[in-house]
């Protein structure tokens, strides 16, 4: 899921829109919010205690 909210943020960067984004990865953008409020936040230590 990380690597997925990553993805956005790199065809977000690259001028697309978070929608195109979205499509891109397979997911609603309603599972993306939901995803970026839970883990969006995460520094790099607790995202590898999550595998």
């Amino acid at each position: 899921m990380v690597a997925k909210l990553r993805q956005v943020e790199v065809l977000v960067g690259q001028g697309k829109t978070v929608a195109e984004g979205v499509r891109v990865i397979g997911v609603t953008e309603a599972a993306y919010d939901r995803w970026r409020s839970e883990y969006g936040g995460l520094k790099l230590d607790q995202v590898r205690r999550l595998k």
